[in-house]
């Protein structure tokens, strides 16, 4: 999911809340630059639904393939959690991660 400033641009795949390459978010729910954002994102299998600053924009949709983000062609596997960051400063206050119960 990216994580960019985005506020006031069209959704985008390659945007704020985007599945880089495959999903687009429903509306653009960024907020301004330098306020907190946050994200409530669920992953099972390939389903993903991402709520973020309260907005449900994208909800239960497939990901059709493997994001360029992946590290190897595993993807039934349990993985790693990767933050990638190439342009510019992010700050994180509080990160979650909660496997899935089956």
């Amino acid at each position: 999911m990216q994580i960019a400033d985005n506020i006031g641009l069209e959704p985008s795949n390659i945007y704020f809340g985007g599945v880089y390459g495959f999903l687009t978010p429903n509306i653009m729910a960024a907020k301004k630059a330098g306020k907190w954002q946050s994200y409530d994102i669920t992953l099972n299998g390939r389903r993903v639904t991402i709520v973020t600053n309260g907005k449900t924009i994208i909800n239960d949709q497939i990901i059709p393939g493997m994001t360029g983000g992946a590290l190897d062609n595993n993807e039934l596997e349990d993985g790693a959690f990767l933050i990638q960051g190439d342009h510019g400063s992010v700050e994180f206050r509080n990160i979650t991660v909660t496997p899935m119960k089956e």
